[in-house]
């Protein structure tokens, strides 16, 4: 299988020289005439970490070979891999302006090749770009339909710069998005015998997934300094305590905590975010991200508000009650705020939630239900029919079996909102009067 590479930069540099590496025969495409004079004389463009030695030795086998003719290098190979800059527009958006002349030219191409050919986007683009825009281009400039007569993958990279030919040969995982079963299984091809889980998905959540890695990573390091700013005005040594943070791969650095679903409550969470924060203030030490996790909490829990009151009915039941299944504790429960709104706004709300029964409400949780919800004892109920009897909306707040029981009963007059994800909750979309938030 041979390749073609448009741009070589970091990323299309890399690329090449690393599937060259792999056997593959790969031509580089470049309008920048000084990389590919570099590339020539095997010489690399760029600085990284084994880069030199490897085009060296790619480009003296014959492996790794460039070209200024874009037509002769998508002609002569089997895979195209577009690997152009996508750098930020005015306001923040995305400037497509390098992968649309690299899709127009390929496209060209295309139209006088009688073979399949894949497409390869490597470059960084949110989601929706190939399939509304790029794939659009290919077809109109080819003549030609994709998933028929040429396919597209989006295949996302994860190269760190100063370890990037580390992270391609020992890649953390592997992501191919798809036109078609055929480009798909080609293209994971490429990296048979690396390492790491592998993906075969929908083009745009390989496109999504760039950006959730990416964002989480500038998360963790806006997390860690403002933790290392507050240490630092306690006089305690922040590595130390991140020290015991990191060594924590049950809760801290895990899957926990990560999956979307509804907002964040309980005895501890938003009480503890507060009192760092306010020890934060007290230290005149700014922290944004921290301040605004609470405001990111709010705004989850106005999406299902906002939810609810966009379907237009008015009898509301809920199912789940406490701020995490297996548990009665109704403290700072983000279902009880969400109750407390809709009954506010008029709702004719009805709730059920086998762990909570009012007359077992005791010490701080019937201090916290008579605050907010004192009118409790007149919608909260243990008889599940008499929810399903009453609600034209039925929430599911718990992944508890009695609630996923109670949904698996719902009838063709219900609309289910699914605030945490259902087991089955994929199956269930596809029926009308099915909606989840965040997912």
């Amino acid at each position: 299988m041979a390749l073609s590479v448009f741009g070589l930069g970091y990323v299309g540099c890399v690329s090449a020289a690393c599937l060259a590496s792999r056997g593959f025969p790969v031509v580089g495409v470049d309008v920048n005439s000084s990389k590919i004079e570099f590339l020539r004389r095997g010489q690399t463009p760029v600085f990284e970490e084994r880069i030199g030695q490897l085009i060296a030795e790619v480009v003296e086998s014959g492996l790794l070979t460039v070209s200024d003719d874009p037509a002769r290098a998508v002609l002569d190979s089997d895979v195209t891999m577009v690997c152009v800059g996508t750098p930020s527009a005015p306001g923040g958006g995305l400037a497509t302006r390098y992968l649309e002349r690299a899709t127009d030219e390929i496209g060209a191409a295309l139209a006088t090749k009688d073979s399949f050919h894949v497409v390869v986007y490597r470059s960084t683009m949110v989601p929706g770009t190939c399939e509304e825009i790029l794939i659009p281009r290919l077809e109109r400039a080819s003549g030609k339909r994709v998933g028929v007569d040429f396919g597209v993958c989006v295949n996302p990279e994860f190269l760190r710069e100063g370890s990037s030919v580390r992270d391609f040969l020992n890649p953390p995982k592997t992501v191919v998005g798809e036109s078609d079963e055929r480009s798909g299984r080609q293209v994971m091809g490429l990296y048979d015998g690396l390492g790491g889980p592998r993906f075969r998905v929908p083009i745009p959540v390989a496109e999504m997934v760039k950006y959730v890695d990416n964002s989480f990573h500038a998360l963790k390091v806006g997390f860690g300094n403002e933790i290392g700013a507050i240490c630092a005005s306690l006089g305690l040594d922040s590595h130390a305590v991140m020290d015991i943070f990191l060594a924590d791969t049950k809760l801290n650095l895990s899957a926990a905590y990560l999956r979307p679903g509804f907002a964040f409550g309980g005895s501890c969470l938003p009480k503890d975010v507060r009192a760092l924060m306010h020890t934060a203030r007290v230290h005149d030490v700014e922290v944004p991200v921290l301040a605004n996790v609470l405001v990111s909490n709010e705004m989850h829990l106005r999406r299902a508000v906002d939810q609810v009151i966009a379907l237009g009915k008015r009898r509301i039941g809920i199912f789940g009650l406490s701020f995490k299944p297996g548990t009665d504790d109704l403290r700072e429960s983000p279902m009880v705020e969400l109750a407390e709104r809709l009954i506010g706004k008029g709702y004719d709300v009805k709730i059920c939630d086998a762990n909570v029964a009012l007359s077992r409400l005791l010490g701080a949780n019937r201090e916290f239900i008579e605050e907010l919800l004192p009118h409790i004892g007149q919608v909260l109920t243990d008889d599940v029919d008499a929810v399903l009897d009453h609600a034209e909306v039925l929430i599911a707040g718990s992944r508890e079996p009695s609630v996923v029981a109670a949904v698996n009963r719902a009838g063709a007059q219900h609309t289910v909102v699914d605030l945490v994800r259902l087991p089955g909750a994929e199956e269930r979309r596809r029926r009308e009067g099915y909606v989840g938030l965040g997912w």
